[in-house]
């Protein structure tokens, strides 16, 4: 029961809402968050259904514990361990002699490309997004492992650099460091290829993100 003249953080009045499984709260929390959780699961798992299908997990596992959340704590960052948890175990599920260093360094796998849209009506444009793709990804995946997931995780995702270090298990002078390094390689091997215009990052497919929203409150809505 409220207080008068007590404000509830809007992220509480959001968490309480998904709670009582609201649909347009919980469409608001999978929709601010679909990107992230889709990429990190992506780059663990190699596969862009098996990453859907991890990420809609990691919801359902989130949403039934979500009222333990620690308020105090960043939802964002709680959602991502969940999901990365949720990709780092199936990968385990395949690969039952995998060791810890081994599953930390599928943190930094494979790169998320560059969405090309199915409809495009300039067949040259086209071809030159997907040698732009390519000569990026060959870039980043030349980068070490440990650098790889920092400039994921800090630049891609824009991830502050607390949140990272938090997420990573690092001190926040170590995801400086390898930051820096991570983004001197790239620049260097992209610019040896084609040029400092090479820099974008990697935007999100619309319509995977409203699919995966639609499947996760369908699945709330219709659990026990």
């Amino acid at each position: 029961m409220s207080h008068p003249g007590l404000q509830i953080h809007p992220v509480d009045d959001l968490i309480d809402r998904a709670i009582r499984r609201e649909p347009e709260a919980i469409r608001t929390i999978t929709t601010q968050h679909n990107r992230r959780l889709y990429r990190i699961a992506r780059s663990i798992l190699r596969d862009d259904d098996e990453a859907e299908e991890a990420v809609q997990a990691a919801y359902m596992r989130a949403f039934a514990a979500l009222p333990a959340f620690r308020r105090d704590s960043s939802l964002a960052t709680w959602l991502t361990r969940i999901a990365m948890n949720e990709a780092l175990g199936r990968v385990r599920a395949r690969r039952p002699a995998i060791g810890i260093e081994t599953g930390r360094a599928l943190l930094a796998g494979e790169v998320i490309p560059f969405p090309i849209q199915a409809m495009a009506a300039d067949p040259e444009r086209t071809m030159a997004q997907r040698q732009i793709q390519s000569l990026l990804e060959m870039a980043i995946d030349e980068l070490p492992a440990i650098y790889r997931v920092v400039l994921m995780a800090r630049v891609v995702e824009e991830m502050s650099l607390e949140e990272t270090a938090a997420l990573l298990g690092l001190r926040p002078e170590t995801v400086k460091t390898r930051l820096h390094r991570a983004r001197r390689l790239l620049r260097e091997a992209l610019e040896r290829q084609a040029g400092p215009h090479l820099m974008d990052t990697f935007p999100f497919d619309g319509w995977r993100c409203e699919r995966m929203t639609r499947a996760v409150i369908e699945k709330i809505l219709s659990s026990p």
